[in-house]
């Protein structure tokens, strides 16, 4: 089950739910996530064959997870009631599952579609192509959009179109721009785009301001901001997005489209304000107070008739519904207007001035590419009736092909409440959990986003999880600075005492048979201390509640929880995994033991956990915050670790001592390297890939018995004029066999592998792994985790990627190095 490509093994799941009846005696526990959040743990449950129960305090998130494993089960076989299925048009089909659920969804979602193309298609016509593209019209897939806001110069006075980036797409044999031509005579600025070779201009906003196209003059942003709360900020076309045959088109600005959305007139608009100051928000800064100042006026008028045409469809699937002898008609056609509704989030996500476009793949981005609400200056608007990304079409499609991986095969329950509450409700259930992340992610006042628009189409249906105009935020378990006038000590003590009190239950409640998980991923070296060492508040709040309850940590499980390519991912060294936490109840005559006892018992578990861990090919990047399972399971099988002056020991110098052996464990292993790597990653952590003074290498190098000539003569340092430096990998040889080399060391390795893996693959990494052997190759993986560890240290994200994509390639390239082993390999063929 681990293997991805088993997600949706019928075989293997079914061996998985046998093994569970198996170890349970046929009487397997309910399973509890009372902070479930979007589903996927009590999804997982329930795909296993378990009773699932879960809460959270949020209404979309109880939402998502009704839809995904309590409303499912419920209509499970159940016939779809449309026209089309009952006419016979849909053949004769047994509808296992959710199949029927599904079919409904997909028909009045067409019908949905439909219906609002007749009532606002207008506001989306096509677009007249230029001569070189064939003439004719054409479908829009999006308008490309800048903010404006006028010039400060007096001289000038030009509306100054803001925009991050004039690229409209980046693929090498397709490029197109955005080219701005300036009119000096009038202030005015137009559009028109441009193709084949070439690049465009620069941007005109960044962190240091704006700056005037016309004048070329920099307005610092505090101007940008000032007129956006006076209202003025104002926006410009660019550039259309249209459908072509197997490509996209660039079409300039038409006056045409400009007038169109001009006269978009929504009404009914939600009138909820945004929080005045909230994690990961920016928008306010510059005006935008309320949720429908997120959304462009034809945006609007999408959203208001998609959301008003799920009352609509409610209507007219009660209707349809009176020839069938569906049971619980009512409450079948509340289900289906809770997916059309969610339907309808996933569009407002792709209908708003926050989205952006990404250049490099030609699509739509949506709002939340990550958990934040920033200002976004060149935005894209998607047509909601293209077939597109960002259409109603294509995000609805998407929906029902999604019902495949829904198992509806046992009854679940989920509630909207506090975490404390729904763990009261649940008999001795195995609880299995992701709680709230400190202060990283503002949950309530982003769901407050798709809130608004959910509360428009389902407050009737569910009365009781939108009975408020904004989702719920007191209770929410944040630290959340900001509702508590900006003291971050009561943000922490209001976030402390609320997990607390939930894990004190979940130490009172749980099944005692089975070990309570615990999943996070929180980088934790995100503050200094005093003393400049490093520390994190949300790994220390969450290990400290878990301590405090009563509860040891018994084992850690790195899993790989995170998509690989997502926004918040890309270009950085982002977390790949959650660290599970393994607990049990902490027997009650636990001894006492020294600050001492705790350091000698780390030294001596520590080191084979982790080199377990390294065995399971865990990526550098996660390795820092998996150490921390087995470091606190040290600590936490203690009833106390006590200080020298007898006072307790404090999680976070616990962790600051786990950490501190982590960096011992690397070092150790740097005594097993050769001489010449020795030297070189002691060069590169004091100087990274920059230049040092000769006389520095000299002693270093004679330090770690090697010398600055030897290693310069392995082509991997240039010495001269008194300055040292190492070579970046893109400077080595082309042609290099390890063996004619004749002074091969594992630094030299380890960056070859780095750059075939980057230029050649899997496959030319795995032919290069044959040549080096099995021992230099490990050799060269055990160093890229203490290259990721120094860049990680550092700040230095960029470096520190290709290290951590090398560990993490590491089972493809052994696999693609054994599918080889039998050719021959020739020197020169690597490159």
């Amino acid at each position: 089950l681990v293997k991805w490509e088993n997600v949706n093994n019928e075989d293997i799941l079914g061996q998985a739910r046998k093994e569970i009846l198996k170890s349970t005696d046929g009487k397997p526990p309910p399973v509890l996530d009372p902070f479930c959040g979007g589903g996927s743990i009590p999804l997982e449950a329930q795909r296993l064959g378990l009773e699932a129960h879960a809460s959270d305090l949020n209404p979309v998130a109880v939402l998502i997870t009704k839809a995904m494993i309590e409303i499912p089960p419920r209509f499970a076989g159940q016939p779809p009631v449309n026209p089309d299925a009952q006419n016979g048009l849909m053949g004769n089909q047994s509808w296992k599952g959710a199949t029927g659920l599904a079919e409904d969804v997909r028909y009045y979602g067409k019908w949905m579609r439909d219906e609002a193309e007749k009532r606002i298609g207008h506001l989306y016509p096509k677009v007249s192509l230029p001569k070189a593209e064939g003439g004719g019209k054409a479908t829009v897939i999006a308008w490309i959009w800048a903010r404006t806001v006028r010039c400060p110069n007096p001289a000038c006075g030009a509306m100054m179109p803001l925009t991050k980036q004039f690229w409209l797409s980046r693929k090498r044999h397709g490029k197109a721009w955005i080219d701005p031509i300036v009119d000096n005579i009038n202030k005015v600025v137009r559009f028109d785009v441009r193709s084949g070779e070439g690049v465009p201009r620069d941007g005109t906003v960044g962190r240091q301001g704006a700056r005037c196209i016309v004048c070329n003059e920099m307005a610092p942003l505090d101007h940008v901001r000032t007129e956006g709360r006076a209202g003025r900020l104002g926006q410009q076309l660019m550039s259309i997005v249209a459908e072509g045959y197997r490509k996209r088109i660039y079409v300039a600005p038409s006056d045409e489209h400009v007038a169109i959305v001009d006269n978009a007139n929504p009404s009914g608009l939600p009138d909820t304000y945004l929080p005045e100051r909230a994690l990961s928000f920016s928008v306010q800064l510059y005006g935008m107070t309320q949720h429908r100042h997120l959304f462009s006026s034809r945006q609007l008028a999408a959203l208001t008739t998609f959301s008003d045409l799920v009352n609509e469809t409610t209507e007219r699937m009660k209707k349809d519904a009176i020839k069938t002898v569906h049971s619980k008609i009512d409450d079948y056609v509340k289900a289906v207007a809770t997916y059309l509704a969610l339907g309808v989030n996933q569009l407002a996500n792709h209908q708003s001035s926050l989205c952006g476009w990404n250049s490099t793949n030609s699509q739509m981005r949506s709002v939340f590419a990550r958990q934040a609400v920033p200002m976004v200056w060149d935005f894209a608007e998607s047509n909601p009736f293209c077939e597109s990304s960002g259409s109603f079409y294509n995000l609805h499609e998407r929906q029902v092909k999604g019902f495949q991986a829904i198992p509806a095969n046992e009854v679940a329950n989920v509630v909207q409440a506090d975490a404390a509450s729904s763990i009261q409700e649940v008999d001795s259930p195995l609880i299995s959990t992701d709680p709230p992340y400190y202060d990283n992610i503002g949950y309530a006042d982003l769901s407050d986003f798709f809130y608004v628009w959910l509360r428009r189409s389902l407050k009737e249906i569910y009365p009781d999880v939108f009975n408020l105009m904004l989702v719920p935020k007191t209770e929410e378990l944040v630290a959340n600075r900001f509702r508590f006038n900006g003291d971050k000590i009561k943000a922490e003590k209001h976030f402390l005492t609320g997990l607390g009190n939930a894990f004190h239950l979940m130490r009172r409640r749980a099944n005692v048979n089975h070990p309570m998980t615990v999943y996070y991923a929180f980088k934790q070296n995100e503050v200094n201390d005093d003393d400049g060492t490093a520390a994190s508040t949300g790994w220390e709040t969450m290990l400290e509640g878990l301590i405090e309850a009563g509860f040891q940590i018994t084992g850690t499980w790195p899993m790989r929880t995170e998509k690989i390519g997502r926004s918040v991912g890309i270009g950085t060294n982002a977390l790949a995994s959650s660290i599970v936490l393994v607990c049990r109840p902490r027997p009650e005559d636990t001894s006492l033991a020294t600050r001492r006892d705790f350091i000698a018992t780390l030294r001596h578990e520590l080191p084979e956990a982790l080199r377990d861990l390294q065995r399971g090919n865990i990526a550098p990047v996660d390795l820092a915050q998996a150490a921390i399972g087995p470091g606190m399971a040290v600590f936490s099988r203690f009833n106390n670790v006590l200080e020298a002056d007898g006072n307790p020991m404090r999680v976070r110098t616990a962790l600051q001592i786990v950490n501190a052996e982590l960096d011992a464990y690397f070092t150790a292993q740097e005594g097993d390297l050769d001489s010449d790597t020795r030297f070189c990653t002691a060069w590169f952590e004091q100087y990274g890939i920059k230049d040092g003074a000769f006389g520095e290498a000299d002693v270093l190098a004679r330090a770690k018995n090697s010398s600055v000539e030897g290693v310069a003569e392995s082509d991997v340092l240039r010495a001269g004029t008194g300055r040292v430096r190492l070579l970046d990998r893109d400077e080595y040889p082309d042609e290099w066999n390890p063996s004619s080399d004749g002074r091969l060391n594992t630094w030299k390795c380890t960056q070859y592998l780095i750059r075939t893996l980057d230029r050649g693959g899997e496959t030319e990494a795995g032919r290069l792994v044959n040549l080096l052997g099995g021992t230099a190759s490990e050799n060269a993986r055990a160093l890229a985790y203490r290259l990721y560890a120094i860049c990680d240290r550092k700040g230095w994200a960029q470096e520190a990627v290709p290290y951590n994509t090398l560990v993490t390639s590491w089972t493809h390239i052994q696999a693609a190095a054994a599918s080889a082993s039998g050719a021959e390999e020739r020197p020169g063929d690597l490159f």
